[in-house]
């Protein structure tokens, strides 16, 4: 006899949780999807989470295209990792390659992403909506239930004076003497965050601030990475250094 399978139950986001109601209402493009693309039926469950740490299983009570309405039957709480991980990445020309960035970071676990804008940045446009959906996209397809935090873009200056994590790193091709991450991340740390620069790297003058703010100098490999490279290198090493 064949073994069923049972068929897992659809992850969806919403941002009107509170811990006060008992149904909630989901926007028109989560609606849609429940409704018109899975075309589930009332009574059936779905899982939501809103981002910040919590998971709910919730039952369809009716399923309109447009405006679904849920009652929650189960509420579960995952309390965020211990280590914080920043990443402070310069923006690129190239979007897609930066939203690719957006994606992977999310599924890693990356707590905090800066945009940040340098000396040799080319592109300093930012689509918030579209990247906060990534980033939700992300969330939902890894089955997190903690959304990373996505800042507007800042200076390079001002992210690092403002910084204040406990463990500080700048990601830089310069030839100088600089230790891998690996050997720099070892141990746990409640904060940890790390600059990677442009198309074309940081300046000396960049560099040479951040280390005045108490910024390690490190490499990611020995070979030369695209920047949404090296900041999924630099994600993984300090998720797995944790």
């Amino acid at each position: 006899m064949n073994k069923i399978i049972p068929l897992a139950i659809p992850y969806f986001y919403t941002d009107s949780y509170n811990s006060s109601q008992s149904t909630i209402v989901l926007n028109e493009e989560a609606s849609k999807h429940i409704v018109q693309v899975l075309r589930m039926k009332t009574g059936e469950k779905i899982n939501l989470t809103d981002g910040k740490g919590h998971l709910l299983t919730a039952v369809i009570e009716d399923n309109h295209k447009k405006h679904c309405r849920v009652q929650v039957s189960d509420i579960k709480f995952t309390a965020a990792d211990p280590g914080k991980i920043s990443i402070a990445i310069s923006l690129i020309k190239n979007s897609s390659r930066f939203e690719w960035f957006l994606e992977k970071a999310t599924e890693i676990g990356v707590n905090e992403i800066i945009p940040l804008i340098c000396e040799r940045t080319e592109k300093q446009k930012f689509r918030e909506d579209r990247m906060k959906s990534i980033l939700i996209s992300a969330m939902l397809q890894s089955q997190q239930s903690w959304l990373p935090v996505l800042h507007e873009p800042v200076l390079f200056k001002n992210a690092v004076q403002n910084s204040t994590q406990q463990q500080k790193f700048i990601a830089h091709c310069i030839k100088e003497e600089k230790r891998n991450l690996t050997d720099l991340a070892r141990g746990s740390s409640d904060s940890q965050i790390i600059l990677i620069g442009p198309e074309g790297d940081f300046t000396k003058e960049e560099i040479g601030l951040a280390i005045q703010y108490h910024f390690a100098a490190t490499a990611l490999g020995e070979t030369r990475l695209r920047t949404e490279t090296a900041g999924i290198v630099a994600a993984t090493i300090l998720k797995l250094c944790l």
